[in-house]
């Protein structure tokens, strides 16, 4: 095969590997932006503070079911194929997308309508905890030699497009409609595109290729059942728990500096909700650019480096920047300062989601990477938006998150040191002299 030809087919196996993801973090992305609406039409109880919080608990309950979606379906992913997990991942996550594009308000059907809306969001987390690792874990098996951490963080790199998308209907429903109508039923829209994504999407993960490396292990039987993975899962329980540490942080950094930007610019720095929804468009395009670009930097430089630096300075400055923004809030500064968050947070996500596939061992690598990445978001991730807003709300300080976004970061900085001190992850370029990567035992860790 050509060099051209062989480009083209790898842009196409990452365009239709990553389609999915862009749906999933879609639909995550709506919701935080519209949780304000979905609270008033969903959650309604005569205490605005109330409402919101219980709009952002649902929102965060979601990723309470992701464990366990990374245990069902990432071993199976790791058992019966990359191509058929992904399929499955996406037909429940399209599930949950409709029934919340849907659902009669509350003034409809009562106490019905927000139960329908966690059913909804269980369903996508569910979905979600597979959804990561099996497309990290597809990339990472087709990338080329020396280029893994350039072809694993478009897993990430494609979020931000679903970042990028949301934020311009948002834009456009402000302009076409009053902010009434945006609250009373507009909300909807954005779910409703995403309803209508679903059948392209659908028809892209169908024409995937299993990858060479699971082909070949199921052509000698050495695929593991699901008794064999959750072994294998306990006994390397400490890379587990490395790899937690490590998603920590951008588990937080993430829903901070896209889903909450528009509840925060609106309800504590008093923008408008048009100038909230540029900067989220401005956020999803920087981040778009800086993970790719910082997985390629990893690939030459190492993975230890990166993530050391980042987290170290998203640790000194969260807190500083955030108290910057609301003494003036402007547009301009908010801007600046989430370009500021995005940048770092580029550097270490386009590094971390690389580095945990790296320290799985091959024949659980969906299931280990999904079991970290979803236990990091049920903890911290889903509830940063929640846990942003009561913040602010018991301190009054309209700065607190930045508080929050620094001790997450020393988390993760923690982790990235133990990780390097146990060889998990090597300070310089990764030696790759096979296609195979090693495989961790406990006792190395």
């Amino acid at each position: 095969m050509s060099q051209p030809t062989q480009r083209k087919r790898l842009a196409g196996d990452v365009f239709r590997a990553t389609g999915g993801n862009f749906l999933e973090m879609y639909d995550f992305m709506v919701y935080g932006f519209y949780a304000g609406a979905i609270a008033a039409t969903m959650f309604p109880s005569g205490n605005e503070y109330l409402s919101l919080m219980l709009s952002f608990v649902t929102f965060g309950v979601g990723f309470i079911m992701r464990p366990l979606g990374a245990i069902v379906l990432g071993s199976y992913i790791d058992h019966k194929g990359r191509r058929k997990g992904l399929i499955l991942s996406l037909s429940i996550m399209a599930a949950g997308v409709l029934l919340i594009a849907f659902t009669p308000t509350y003034g409809a059907i009562g106490v019905t309508a927000p139960i329908l809306i966690l059913i909804g969001r269980l369903l996508q987390g569910f979905s979600a905890g597979a959804e990561s690792g099996g497309v990290s874990t597809y990339l990472s098996e087709i990338a080329p030699k020396g280029r893994r951490g350039f072809f694993v963080s478009w897993q990430s790199a494609s979020q931000q497009v679903s970042v990028m998308v949301a934020a311009i209907i948002g834009v456009s429903l402000y302009l076409s409609l009053s902010a009434e109508q945006v609250q009373s039923w507009g909300w909807r829209i954005p779910f409703i595109f995403g309803s209508l994504l679903v059948p392209f999407l659908f028809y892209i993960r169908r024409t995937l290729q299993e990858t060479e490396e699971f082909a070949s292990r199921e052509k000698k039987k050495q695929t593991p059942g699901v008794k064999t993975i959750l072994v294998t899962l306990g006994q390397n329980w400490k890379i587990i728990g490395i790899a937690i540490l490590l998603v920590v942080l951008t588990s937080s950094m993430f829903y901070l500096i896209t889903t909450y930007t528009p509840t925060f610019g609106e309800r504590e720095l008093h923008l408008a909700a048009i100038d909230s929804y540029i900067v989220s468009f401005a956020v999803g395009l920087s981040n778009l650019i800086w993970i790719p670009a910082m997985g390629a930097l990893s690939d030459k430089i190492g993975r230890g480096k990166l993530l050391l630096a980042s987290s170290t300075i998203i640790g000194i400055t969260a807190y500083p920047v955030m108290m910057w923004l609301v003494a003036a809030p402007s547009f301009g500064r908010l801007l600046t300062a989430l370009l500021w968050f995005s940048f770092l947070y580029g550097s270490y996500q386009g590094v971390m989601v690389v580095t945990l596939t790296e320290m799985m061992p091959a024949n659980v690598r969906a299931t280990g990477f999904s079991v970290a990445y979803s236990l990091a978001q049920a903890i911290i991730g889903g509830f940063t938006p929640a846990i942003a807003t009561g913040m602010i709300h018991q301190f009054d300080n309209t700065a607190a998150p930045g508080i929050w976004l620094a001790m997450t970061a020393v988390v993760s900085l923690i982790g990235a040191i133990i990780a390097i001190r146990s060889g998990v992850v090597s300070l310089g370029p990764r030696r790759e002299p096979s296609t195979e990567p090693v495989e961790h035992q406990p006792s190395n860790t």
